[in-house]
């Protein structure tokens, strides 16, 4: 089946593309969107439903095959325990630690840099509201983010947040993302916690 979602907005093709998969058993969708963010969110959202996919540039359109069902090899200890290790989700909703704005700030680096140092790491961090402001135009924190995404942490932020502060162009780490990450994190996650 063919699912044309160029011109929907985040989280739409995502819907689209669930809402089509669940009235078959086994089978390919392949989902036609007009942005990479779209092509990367329906990306996640196969992998996280275990689902195999695939994903072609062609000019300014993106196609993603979503293959639904069919028999595979059963799947090896490393990648069970891949699968079941999503300990924690880290949700970031601002870019100040409480109410005093100068002093949030430095708490807010200082508290990533303790992630860093301490390596206590969570499986993915997801960034919403003021919390973009982190990934894209904070020069102090970007850095301590790459560095904390380059052990392994999966980096998010959300992509309607990124538009509505104009900051689309600026995201400096991480990937684009939507808010159903946090919907789907309180069931596949051990825990959650919130910042701001």
């Amino acid at each position: 089946m063919v699912i044309d979602a160029r011109g929907q907005g985040c989280p739409k093709p995502v819907m689209m593309a669930e809402e089509a998969l669940s009235k078959i058993k086994e089978g390919i969708a392949e989902v036609i969107v007009d942005n990479e963010a779209s092509a990367d969110n329906l990306e996640w959202f196969a992998k996280s439903n275990a689902f195999y996919s695939e994903t072609v540039r062609d000019g300014n359109e993106w196609r993603v095959k979503i293959v639904k069902g069919y028999a595979c090899a059963p799947a090896t200890a490393a990648q069970k325990a891949q699968a079941t290790e999503k300990d924690l989700l880290l949700v970031v909703g601002t870019d100040t630690m409480g109410k005093e704005e100068e002093l949030g700030k430095i708490l807010m680096k200082a508290y990533f840099e303790t992630v860093k140092t301490y390596k206590q790491m969570p499986h993915t961090i997801f960034f919403l509201n003021a919390g973009v402001k982190l990934t894209t135009t904070n020069a102090d924190i970007c850095p301590i983010l790459k560095e904390i995404e380059a052990m392994g942490v999966e980096i998010y932020s959300c992509g309607t947040c990124l538009k509505h502060y104009g900051l689309e162009d600026e995201l400096k780490v991480g990937h684009r993302g939507m808010t159903n990450y946090i919907v789907e994190g309180m069931k596949d996650f051990l825990k959650t916690v919130w910042i701001g």
